[in-house]
């Protein structure tokens, strides 16, 4: 007899991460990274970073070794991961030739990275969103080299000085177009928060930041109009989406009374069903309000494997939120499946 679909389907972990050591080799030295080091000190505060270099440091096996990633990803019971560049990667200050290499390097170490177990692994690279002209080429790129798309971050600082490129970004527009016509994965993974030196204490720069971070980024492509312009976009917001989910009531109250918050065509909440959304919540009762507010099929399993802020187990996290069975198996790989296109 053959089994139903929604229990025979991989279990799939679609945010897992990837260090790329020639990334870095590429940076080294440039007057850039040096500020941008100092910019990352201010916004997470001593602390922090001293827990931070020994955490990475012993996560590095797995975070490099594709042998080791997978004998991780069975103890898990994870079948298949989406393995995209640890966000340290971005390098967003870089000027464009740098960045464009950056990108270069990213997209073909990870594709090599996945290579080595192709069934099991399956790959992002990166996009460089301070060079919103140079991003459509990164993304072909990505494409190019057997990857499912691309990471990025909320925000982005303007090339030469200008504003800020913010996911609304008119600038942006060729990407979202391009990522559209071609079906590419855009995963939205922030780095970084810019309420700077408010957070640096008490590892708030991510407990708060990172969450706080989801919620603008996604709440600029909604009232923007870019998921109206854009409808077959498909985006995959980490860590569930921040606060955004579970407080969007106040969003559509202001859609519903504000003439300047009526950027998009319809209520806020309705598009929370155009996105997909992380499992990575940390908390059963958030899971189902997530689940409630976006349905059950845009929820993805993901654990920020191998970091201290994700989960060993997501399979433990997905079974603690008591979803009904369907709802389980969808979250637990269904829905990534139809993404990857993966029986």
């Amino acid at each position: 007899m053959t089994e139903p679909l929604s229990t025979s389907t991989p279990t799939i972990d679609v945010h897992a991460h990837l260090l790329l050591p020639e990334v870095e080799e590429a940076v080294a030295g440039h007057p850039g990274l040096a500020e941008a080091q100092a910019l990352d000190t201010r916004r997470n505060g001593p602390a922090a970073l001293a827990v931070n270099g020994p955490m990475v440091g012993a996560r590095v096996p797995k975070l490099t070794d594709a042998a080791v990633r997978l004998a991780a990803m069975d103890a898990a019971g994870v079948d298949v991961q989406l393995v995209s560049p640890s966000p340290g990667h971005y390098h967003y200050w870089a000027e464009p030739r740098l960045a464009e290499r950056v990108c270069q390097l990213a997209n073909e170490g990870t594709a090599a990275h996945c290579a080595k177990a192709p069934d099991r692994l399956h790959g992002l690279g990166l996009a460089p969103l301070q060079h919103p002209d140079l991003a459509v080429e990164s993304l072909d790129h990505a494409l190019e080299q057997g990857l499912r798309g691309v990471e990025i971050s909320s925000h982005a600082p303007g090339p030469g000085g200008t504003r800020e490129v913010e996911l609304s970004d008119p600038r942006l527009a060729r990407f979202w177009a391009r990522a559209e016509e071609t079906g590419a994965l855009v995963f939205l993974h922030p780095f970084g928060c810019t309420l700077d030196e408010r957070l640096d204490q008490w590892y708030l720069a991510n407990t708060v930041g990172q969450p706080t971070e989801n919620a603008v980024a996604l709440s600029h492509l909604i009232f923007s109009g870019v998921l109206d312009r854009h409808p077959g976009l498909t985006v995959i917001a980490a860590h569930g989406g921040g606060y955004l989910p579970t407080h969007i009531g106040r969003s559509d109250h202001a859609w519903r009374v504000r003439p300047d918050a009526r950027g998009c065509s319809r209520e806020p909440s309705s598009y929370l069903k155009r996105l997909y959304f992380d499992s990575l919540v940390h908390d059963p009762a958030v899971l189902r309000a997530l689940i409630g507010a976006a349905g059950s099929d845009r929820v993805l399993l993901g654990s920020d494997f191998p970091f201290d802020m994700g989960t060993e187990d997501p399979l433990d996290a997905l079974r603690a939120a008591d979803l009904p069975d369907a709802d389980f198996h969808a979250v637990r790989g269904g829905n990534a499946a139809a993404l990857l296109r993966k029986d």
